[in-house]
């Protein structure tokens, strides 16, 4: 056999994910007929087919199977040693890959990254939104650097480092304002309305509320916490949101936010990464920053 080389398993990492040779071809800024080329000549080096070709879209062999979880590893390893090299440096350096939840994003970043760039000027940050099962399988196959989440992850494989609390507030129709806040027993029986599955917070807000599982006919789902507050002011049921999104998302709304009686329902904020990254020490300094910024954000919404 002869020797692979790490572009070809870096080609084959990204058919391998995307299924697609177009969009694989993209995702590693070359040509498809170069990638095709790539690819075939890694299947004839190692006197086996890794993929099986459809009209429309590409699959793994069960020998591709076994060689991708191989690749992963590989792939992570020789990430893990340029990291290595990073630490050497002084300050922080390089590309920083960094997940977080939906229900986070739009309300910290802003402050987080103009506090990373001010305070890392060396730093070249790359932020992926998405939902917590994916970040954590990204985190786990090296294609993210750290994320931040919502706490525990309990993956014996990470670090977590918690950061921050927040609290759920109500949001009603402004024609509720003034009312009574129920409690967590008697919201259960309201029409709530949740984040789409597979949400984290849509698990925390089913959880406070005492329920299982949502019912079809008083629950109706929304794929943003804006999309929430507007059904919401359409008078269709009632929402909570996490305390950091409440001065943006109800800003131009007229809708009533209260506070629950105590105890009142939270969420830990953290950062994780994997155990065995070089940059542990880099990402606690990282966190720190990530714990400014939420202090700044909590300012805003003192007022509530």
């Amino acid at each position: 056999m002869n020797n692979l080389t790490l572009k070809q398993l870096r080609y084959f990492d990204a058919l391998a994910r995307h299924g697609h040779f177009g969009r694989a071809a993209d995702a590693c800024a070359i040509s498809q007929p170069a990638l095709s080329m790539q690819i075939k000549e890694l299947e004839l080096s190692l006197h086996a087919e890794l993929f099986e070709r459809g009209p429309r879209r590409i699959s793994l062999t069960a020998f591709g199977e076994e060689f991708s979880i191989r690749v992963h590893d590989i792939l992570r390893s020789v990430d893990e040693l340029a990291d290595l090299a990073r630490t050497s440096r002084n300050g922080l350096m390089g590309r920083l890959r960094i997940g977080i939840i939906p229900t986070i994003a739009p309300y910290l970043l802003p402050t987080l990254l103009g506090n990373l760039n001010r305070m890392h000027q060396g730093l070249d940050i790359q932020v992926r939104e998405t939902l917590t099962p994916k970040l954590i399988q990204e985190l786990t196959e090296g294609r993210l650097d750290t994320a931040i989440v919502a706490l525990p992850i309990s993956e014996d494989s990470f670090t977590e480092v918690a950061l921050f609390t927040e609290k759920f507030l109500l949001v009603r129709p402004g024609s509720d304002k003034g009312k009574p806040v129920p409690d967590a027993e008697s919201l259960g029986t309201k029409r709530l309305l949740l984040l789409e599955e597979g949400h984290c917070f849509r698990d925390q807000a089913l959880s406070f509320c005492n329920i299982k599982t949502a019912r079809p006919q008083e629950q109706l789902a929304g794929s943003s916490l804006s999309t929430l507050v507007q059904m919401v002011n359409a008078g269709i049921g009632i929402t909570l949101l996490p305390e950091m999104a409440v001065s943006v998302e109800t800003s131009s709304v007229a809708v009533s936010v209260d506070h629950f009686a105590n105890p009142q329902p939270i969420r830990t904020i953290g950062m994780i990464w994997r155990n065995s990254s070089p940059l542990s020490k880099q990402f606690l300094q990282i966190s720190e920053v990530v714990r400014q910024s939420a202090e700044a954000m909590r300012e805003k919404t003192k007022g509530l």
